[in-house]
C-alpha cells in the first residue's frame, strides 16, 4: 500500500459528550468555524462519528445518535472543513462504550476475578468493551456506515485499542477453543493478543470496503515497541504524547526515534491542554504548544493538537489562537520539514522491545533516551528487526541479554565494524552463564551492595571529580582482563539494615578500592558495569551522566556526527532531505518547570500522582550557540530557515563544518546546503 501522506496542522478534536447535556452542536456556525480554522492555520481536523459514551454525531442505523442532537453534525462540520480544503479523518471510539455496555452488559471485558474493566457501575468513566463479544461486529458495522456516510474521509482513527487479558465468556469460550487454560496468566495474555490481531483484521476490513486505500490508525496511547505484528495494521501512525497529561517531556522524543526507522509516516500528539484529554478550559501557555510542535518537526513528525469541543459545537476562541500562534510557525517552516528522514549515528535497542508489556516509561529506555538527549547525540531507537548497519554505535540499555537470535545479529553487527555500547546486564547471556561477547574483562557475578561509588578514569570524568561518588543502581562485578578498566569500584561498609546503618542514607565508602572495574573497553566494545540508564533515570545524577557521556565519545574516538555547546537541557537533531541534497539541523531550547502537585483525574485516562507537571512558559533566547556538523562534503552554503539567512562557515579537520548561530530562540533549523 501506497504510504499514507500526512498533512503538518492537524487538530484532534474530542467529541465525548454526556446524554444529559442538550443543545448539542446548537452554537455550530459554519462561517465562524471555517474562519477560526482558517485563522490558526489548521489543514486537518479528526471529526467524531462516535464517541466514548457510545453515542453517535449524525443519523445513524447502527449506532444511537446522540439524545441532545437534532441534525447531522458531522455532515455539517465535514463539509465546512472540505469547503476550505481542510482535510477530515474520521473518529470512532473502539474500546469505549456506554450505550452498548447498558444495553449489552455481558459484552463488557472482565478480569479474571469476574470484575468488569473500566469504570464500576457506581463510579463515573467509561466502559470497556470485550472484542471477542458481538460488540466487534456492532462496531465494525459503524466503521461501515461511517465510510459509505462520509466515502471521501481522510481516514478512520479508532480509540483505545488494548484488549484485556480478561476471563468474560468470549474469552473462556476462545481459550477453550485454542486448547490455552485461564487459570494460566500467559494464556490469557495469548488470548487478549488474538482479541487484538481479530480486531484489527475486522476493523480494517470495514474501514476499506469502499477504498482499498483508506488510512486507518488505532491508537492505544503509545507505540509499543517491538511489536511489529500490531504496526503492520497501520497506515500511519499517530503518537500520543501529552508532556503536561503524564507523559513528560521525554517521551515524544522517545517514540519518535523509534518509530521514525520503521518507514511510516507519523504525527506527534499533543494538546492544548493544561493536564489532559477531556480537560474543559484548561489552555497551554503558547509558548508550550510552539515547542511541543517545533519538537515534532525536529524529530522527524507532522503535528497533531488535542482539542475537546464544547457540546455546543463552538469552537472556543482562546484555544484557536494559542494553536494558531504554534500553527502559523510550523506553516513557515514545512518546506525543510517535508520528506525528511531523521539522520542518527547512535541507536538504542530498546528495552521495551526485549520486554514486551512493560509500561510507556520503560527505565532504560527513557534514561537512555534523557542521556542522549543531554549530551546532544543523534540518535534513533531499534528493535532487534531493525537494520542496524547504519549506526556506529548500538547501545544496549540495562538489561538486555542475549539469546542466540541476538547473539547472531549482534555479531554481525561487530563484524562488519559496528561498536556496542553495554550497560548493567546488557551483554550476558541469557541462560545466565556469563557474558555472550568478549567484553575484555572477567564477570563474577552481581555486586551484594548498593548503593556503590565510583571513581572514573582520569581522563572520564569531569574536573570537579576528585573522590569516589555514590552510584545507585546495583552493579555487575567485572575486573579487567584484555580490557582497559573504566574506573573503580568502592564498596560501602555495609548495607542500609536494621542490624547496621549509618545516617539517614547509605554507609560511607570504604577508602580503599574493590578491585572490581566500573566498566571495560576493548576495541568496539564498551561495557559499564551499573544499570546505567535506569539509574540516570531515577536520580537525575549529573555527574553520572557526564561519565556515560565521556565514555560515548570515547567509543566515537572523536567522531561525533554532530557537536555543540548548547546547555543539557537543549536538543539538536539532524535530518536529511534526499531530493534537495541537504542536511537541516534543528536545535531546541526552553526550560521545564515543576509545577502543581499530585493530581488524579476522577474517570480521566491519566493520573499524574506523586509528582508535579512539567511546565514551559518562558522562552529565554540563547546568543552564539556553536555547532559544527560531521559531514562527506563541503556544503555550498549554510542557512538559517525560514528566515533565509547566510551563515559563515569554516572547516574543521577536513570532514567538520562549523558555525555559530547568533540567536536561539525555542526552534532554529539551520540547513547545510550540498
Amino acid at each position: 500500500m501506497k504510504p499514507h501522506s500526512l498533512r503538518f496542522r492537524q487538530v484532534h478534536l474530542d467529541f465525548h459528550t454526556s446524554p444529559a447535556i442538550p443543545g448539542i452542536g446548537s452554537r455550530f456556525d459554519k462561517k465562524r468555524w471555517q474562519d477560526c480554522l482558517r485563522e490558526a492555520a489548521v489543514d486537518s481536523i479528526t471529526l467524531f462519528s462516535k464517541c466514548h459514551h457510545g453515542w453517535s454525531y449524525h443519523p445513524t442505523k447502527v449506532g444511537r445518535m446522540h439524545p441532545g442532537l437534532s441534525f447531522d453534525l458531522l455532515r455539517a462540520q465535514y463539509d465546512a472543513c472540505k469547503e476550505i480544503g481542510i482535510n477530515v479523518p474520521v473518529y470512532l471510539s473502539a474500546g469505549l462504550d456506554n450505550v452498548m455496555s447498558h444495553e449489552h452488559p455481558e459484552w463488557r471485558e472482565l478480569d479474571a476475578d469476574g470484575r468488569v474493566i473500566g469504570a464500576p457501575p457506581l463510579k463515573a468513566g467509561f466502559h470497556k468493551m470485550d472484542f471477542l463479544s458481538p460488540y466487534l461486529d456492532y462496531l465494525c458495522a459503524q466503521i461501515e456506515e461511517a465510510v459509505r456516510l462520509f466515502p471521501d474521509c481522510d481516514g478512520i482513527f479508532l480509540d483505545i485499542v488494548s484488549p484485556f487479558p480478561g476471563c468474560s465468556r468470549w474469552a473462556l469460550d476462545y481459550m477453550k477453543a485454542a486448547g490455552l487454560d485461564p487459570r494460566n496468566e500467559e494464556d490469557r495474555k495469548l488470548c487478549a493478543e488474538a482479541a487484538g490481531r481479530i480486531y484489527c483484521e475486522k476493523t480494517n476490513a470495514a474501514a476499506r470496503i469502499l477504498r482499498a486505500g483508506m488510512p486507518v490508525f488505532h491508537n492505544s496511547g503509545h507505540i509499543p515497541r517491538g511489536r511489529r505484528d500490531v504496526i503492520r495494521y497501520q497506515s500511519h501512525l499517530e503518537l500520543e504524547s501529552l508532556p503536561t497529561g503524564g507523559w513528560g517531556y521525554d517521551h515524544f522524543p522517545e517514540s519518535a526515534s523509534y518509530v521514525a526507522q520503521l518507514g511510516l509516516p507519523y504525527l506527534g500528539m499533543t494538546g492544548k491542554f493544561h493536564t489532559t484529554w477531556g480537560e474543559f478550559g484548561g489552555l497551554k501557555h503558547p509558548n508550550a504548544l510552539k515547542y511541543e510542535c517545533a519538537a515534532m518537526l525536529a524529530f522527524g513528525a507532522r503535528c497533531s493538537v488535542g482539542d475537546q469541543l464544547h457540546p455546543d459545537g463552538d469552537l472556543d476562541a482562546s484555544t484557536y489562537e494559542i494553536i494558531g500562534n504554534a500553527y502559523r510557525d510550523v506553516r513557515a517552516k514545512e518546506a525543510w520539514c517535508a520528506d525528511a528522514a531523521p539522520v542518527a549515528q547512535i541507536a538504542i535497542l530498546s528495552s521495551e522491545s526485549e520486554h514486551p508489556g512493560t509500561t510507556r516509561h520503560n527505565a532504560p529506555d527513557t534514561g537512555a533516551t534523557r542521556v542522549l538527549l543531554e549530551e546532544h547525540h543523534a540518535f534513533v531507537m531499534v528493535d532487534r528487526e531493525s537494520d542496524w548497519s547504519s549506526y556506529d554505535i548500538v547501545i544496549f540499555p540495562d538489561d538486555i541479554r542475549l539469546d542466540e537470535q541476538l547473539e547472531k545479529k549482534t555479531r554481525a553487527y561487530l563484524g562488519a565494524g559496528g561498536k556496542l555500547f553495554l550497560t548493567g546486564e546488557s551483554g550476558l547471556r541469557a541462560d545466565g552463564g556469563g557474558f555472550a561477547l568478549d567484553i575484555g574483562a572477567e564477570w563474577m557475578g552481581a555486586s551484594e551492595y548498593s548503593p556503590e561509588y565510583i571513581l572514573p578514569r582520569s581522563d572520564l570524568r569531569p574536573d570537579y571529580v576528585k573522590t569516589p561518588f555514590v552510584v545507585y543502581a546495583r552493579s555487575q562485578r567485572i575486573k579487567p582482563a584484555s580490557g582497559s578498566g573504566l574506573g573503580d569500584i568502592y564498596e560501602p561498609y555495609f548495607n542500609r539494615t536494621f542490624e547496621h546503618f549509618c545516617s539517614h542514607q547509605h554507609a560511607p565508602g570504604r577508602r580503599e578500592p574493590s578491585g572490581f572495574a566500573a566498566g571495560s573497553h576493548k576495541g568496539n566494545i564498551l561495557y559499564l558495569a551499573h544499570a546505567a540508564f535506569t539509574g540516570y533515570r531515577a536520580h537525575g545524577q549529573v555527574v553520572y551522566r557526564q561519565f556515560i557521556g565521556a565514555c560515548l565519545r570515547l567509543l566515537l574516538n572523536g567522531a561525533d556526527l554532530v557537536k555543540t555547546n548548547l546547555p543539557s537541557t537543549g536538543r539538536v537533531t539532524v535530518t536529511r532531505q534526499e531530493a534537495q541534497n541537504r542536511n537541516v539541523v534543528h536545535l531546541l531550547y526552553a526550560n521545564t518547570v515543576g509545577r502543581g502537585g499530585a493530581l488524579k483525574l476522577d474517570g480521566g485516562n491519566a493520573n499524574i500522582a506523586g509528582g508535579n507537571i512539567e511546565i514551559i512558559e518562558d522562552i529565554v533566547p540563547l546568543y552564539n550557540v556553536e555547532l559544527s556538523l560531521r559531514m562527506k562534503e563541503k556544503p555550498a552554503k549554510v542557512t538559517l530557515e525560514p528566515q533565509g539567512e547566510a551563515l559563515p562557515f569554516d572547516t574543521e579537520d577536513g570532514e567538520r563544518i562549523r558555525v555559530t548561530v547568533p540567536r536561539l530562540e525555542c526552534h532554529q533549523m539551520v540547513v547545510f546546503q550540498q
